[in-house]
C-alpha cells in the first residue's frame, strides 16, 4: 500500500523518509523561494535548497561561491512558502571544513531557519562531520558520487561508478555515511550499476540524480526540469515542459498589447 496518495497531505519527517525505502520512490525537487515552494507544497516529499541557486540564479559557472548567509535567507524563504516537504538546507562549500566549522555554521542554520536537515557532500572522508553534527542533534543528508562542490579539485563533472573499483569505494562512502548517522544519502552522476550496488548495501535511502532507477529516491533542480535555464542540459534532466519559452511568448503578447495600447483595456482599469 502507498505511503503516500498523489498529494501529499501530511507533514512529511525523517521518519517519513526512513520508512519510504523499499517501500514507495521519494520525490525531491530544489527550491530558492517561497513562490515556487508554494507550488510544489503537498506534491514533493522533500525540497532542497540547493547552492545550484548560484548557477541557476546568479550566473555563475560553479557553485562554489555561494555563502551561509545566501542558504539561510533563501531557506527562510523556502519554508514561508512550502509547510508540509521535508526541507532541507544545502552546506555550500567551505562552511563545513571542520568539525566544529560545521557546527557552528549547521546550529546556525537550524537557529534562523525551519530546515528539518543540512546537506553535506563527500564519503568516508567527510564522515566524521556528519557525526558530529548527528551527534548534536542536527539531521544530514550525505552526498556522493560527483559532487559540485569538488568540480574545480576534479578538473570537471566526471561520472563514477564506471568499475569495480570505483563501485567498491563509493560503496564504502555510504557505509561510512550511514555509520555515521546520515537519514539518507544524494548519489549524483553515477552508473545505475554503482547506484544500485550502493542503494543495496545500505538500509538508508538514496536519492538519484544521474544515477538510474534504482535509487530510493530521484532529486531535480526545478530550473533544469521546467526549461527555465537554458545554458546547458545535463544527460539526466528531463524537461518536463518549455518553461523559457512560454514566459517569453507571453511576454512577447505583453509587450505587443502595451505598444499597441491595447493594454489595459476597460477590463483592467479603475
Amino acid at each position: 500500500m502507498s505511503i503516500h496518495t498523489e498529494k501529499v497531505a501530511k507533514k512529511v519527517t525523517l521518519t517519513t523518509i526512513a520508512k519510504m525505502k523499499g517501500v514507495e520512490p521519494i520525490t525531491m525537487v530544489t527550491a530558492y523561494d517561497a513562490l515556487f515552494a508554494k507550488l510544489f507544497d503537498g506534491h514533493v516529499d522533500m525540497i532542497l535548497v540547493g547552492d545550484s541557486l548560484n548557477m541557476s540564479f546568479l550566473g555563475k559557472d560553479d557553485t562554489l561561491s555561494a555563502t551561509m548567509d545566501q542558504m539561510i535567507y533563501h531557506t527562510q524563504a523556502v519554508c514561508n512558502g512550502a509547510s508540509l516537504p521535508l526541507i532541507v538546507l544545502d552546506m555550500p562549500f567551505g562552511s563545513y571544513t571542520s568539525k566544529s566549522e560545521a557546527v557552528k555554521n549547521a546550529t546556525r542554520a537550524y537557529q534562523e531557519t525551519n530546515a528539518q536537515a543540512v546537506k553535506i557532500e563527500g564519503g568516508k572522508e567527510r564522515a566524521n562531520i556528519v557525526k558530529a553534527l548527528t551527534e548534536n542533534s542536527i539531521a544530514v543528508l550525505g552526498h556522493i558520487g560527483l559532487m559540485p562542490q569538488f568540480v574545480r579539485a576534479d578538473g570537471g563533472y566526471k561520472v563514477r561508478g564506471k568499475d569495480k573499483t570505483d563501485i567498491d569505494l563509493l560503496v564504502e562512502d555510504a557505509k561510512a555515511l550511514e555509520a555515521a548517522g546520515a537519514f539518507a544519502i544524494v548519489v549524483e552522476g553515477v552508473r545505475s550499476e554503482a547506484a544500485k550496488a550502493i542503494t543495496d548495501a545500505i538500509t538508508i535511502p538514496t536519492i538519484g540524480i544521474g544515477a538510474g532507477l534504482d535509487c530510493d529516491g530521484q532529486v531535480l533542480v526545478w530550473s533544469d526540469m521546467f526549461g527555465f535555464f537554458e545554458e546547458f542540459k545535463p544527460k539526466f534532466v528531463k524537461r518536463y515542459c518549455n518553461g523559457a519559452e512560454l514566459v517569453r511568448e507571453n511576454l512577447e503578447k505583453y509587450t505587443s498589447e502595451v505598444k499597441n495600447r491595447e493594454f489595459p483595456s476597460q477590463e483592467y482599469t479603475y
